[in-house]
């Protein structure tokens, strides 16, 4: 027997939380916590966005070049022990491996270099080789092979691959995240460098695992990531059939993927109508009209429909409810080069995802207005059948268009947006300039401050 139950709760009972949308800066069904939603610069310690910190990497040549070539052989994704210094703070026998996966597609052995353009990806310049670890993207576990070992209770944090020489895109996408009332990863930049070489301006971010989960969400849950190779169709309920397309991030040492199986059984085998009238029992829909109203806002092309398959999503136990949790915002804003956003288009459900009688075709919606998402995916993406069903209901994409306008007023007209805009440049040109110029600071804040118009 599945493990979902449809019961059928009366239709507005079930969508009250959608179209009483929170005010901004509240947590959308109070599902995050008061830290998830605090702004990013409100930080301390590790992530005080109000200094530049200092990281250093300090590897074993010979482990650093075994790594990768277990990448480019088979897409492993090896640990390697480093001496990771972090403002003044020294953390012996630290992790290191490999972060990402479309940010990694254009990674080359030493010697070699390789555009990845095509993807928008890779590290600062847009191309990515291994002569080059500064540049790569990186997980950091400071207690990978040392129990406890962590500085201000963090014990890992990733080093974002930059789509372009200041990320401000992506900081002050991650902190307008947080005003919007959704869970987002604190992020400040750093001086990076490498066994001794050159300083280069990196971004941090928090990597979503235990502790983010336990600062964001109240009570006990999971939270899985979505693979970039993956989609959201039903596969059965055997288990093995979803360790390829999600991994468990929190409390990885009981592996249960039966709440995710049976919330795919759900979105991808529920009739229109069923679909409708429960989907709030299985899924914080007014969390999730506020994300996809932010992703068009930001003009994010790589989120939960883009190439990336960018997503989690957090199942919270008493509530038997799961949420989508937005990852990956070096894209926002059109990833600095004005594209992305504004995405229609059909497509067609995920492999395996086929529909059952009666639920929405692809593009549902016809004569989509600009800023209208039909879940047709992002630039080379692909489509997401939650996305596609649930902007094919009216009372969801209602919900969503609110949510827009909402989000619209609270970020951008009221200055918000501008404000941490302003304020995150200023602590790179003060504290960063031999890092990135004056000029190149001006010139990127400009281009995403078209944006907010």
């Amino acid at each position: 027997m599945s493990r979902y139950t449809l019961s059928r709760r009366s239709f507005g009972a079930a969508l009250a939380g959608v179209v009483g949308l929170v005010a901004l800066g509240a947590c959308a069904e109070e599902s995050t916590s008061a830290a998830g939603s605090s702004a990013a610069t409100a930080g301390s310690g590790l992530f005080d966005a109000t200094q530049v910190h200092d990281i250093e990497f300090a590897f074993a040549e010979a482990d650093y070049d075994t790594m990768i070539d277990a990448y480019l052989d088979s897409s492993d994704k090896k640990w390697i022990e480093a001496t990771v210094t972090v403002d003044g703070t020294r953390f012996e026998k630290a992790g290191l491996r490999l972060k990402g996966n479309s940010s990694l597609r254009g990674l080359t052995k030493a010697g070699a270099t390789a555009s990845t353009e095509s993807n928008n990806r890779g590290g600062p310049g847009g191309s990515i080789s291994s002569d080059n670890p500064q540049d790569l993207p990186w997980l950091v576990r400071l207690d990978k092979y040392v129990d406890g070992q962590a500085l201000g209770g963090y014990t890992e944090f990733v080093v974002r691959s930059n789509n372009s020489d200041s990320a401000l895109n992506e900081a002050v996408a991650l902190e307008l995240l947080g005003v919007a009332g959704l869970a987002t990863q604190k992020s400040v930049s750093t001086r990076l460098s490498v066994n001794g070489g050159d300083d280069v301006l990196r971004l941090i971010i928090e990597n979503p695992a235990d502790k983010w989960d336990a600062d964001n969400f109240s009570g006990a849950g999971i939270l899985y990531k979505a693979e970039a190779n993956g989609d959201y169709s039903y596969r059965g309920d055997d288990a093995a059939s979803y360790t390829d397309i999600f991994d468990q991030e929190t409390d990885s040492d009981n592996v249960d993927f039966a709440p995710l199986a049976a919330f795919l059984k759900f979105i991808n085998e529920s009739t229109d109508a069923v679909f409708g009238a429960d989907l709030g029992e299985h899924l914080d829909t007014a969390a999730f009209a506020t994300y996809l109203a932010f992703q068009e806002l930001i003009k994010n092309s790589d989120d939960i429909d883009g190439p990336g398959n960018n997503s989690y999503l957090r199942y919270t136990t008493d509530k038997d409810q799961f949420t989508v949790v937005a990852w990956d915002h070096n894209l926002a804003f059109g990833g600095m080069g004005g594209g992305g956003g504004n995405r229609g288009g059909g497509g067609n459900p995920p492999e395996g995802g086929a529909r059952p009688s009666g639920a929405a075709a692809p593009g549902g919606q016809q004569n989509q207005n600009q800023g209208q998402r039909q879940g047709g995916g992002g630039m080379g993406g692909k489509s997401n059948i939650l996305v596609t069903r649930f902007n094919a209901d009216k009372t969801f994409k209602a919900a969503y268009e609110k949510a827009l306008t909402d989000l619209k007023a609270g970020l951008y007209t009221s200055g918000k947006a501008a404000e941490i805009l302003q304020t995150r440049a200023a602590v790179l040109t003060a504290k960063a300039s031999d890092l990135v110029s004056a000029e190149t600071i001006t010139s990127e804040s400009d281009s995403i401050k078209q944006n907010f118009a």
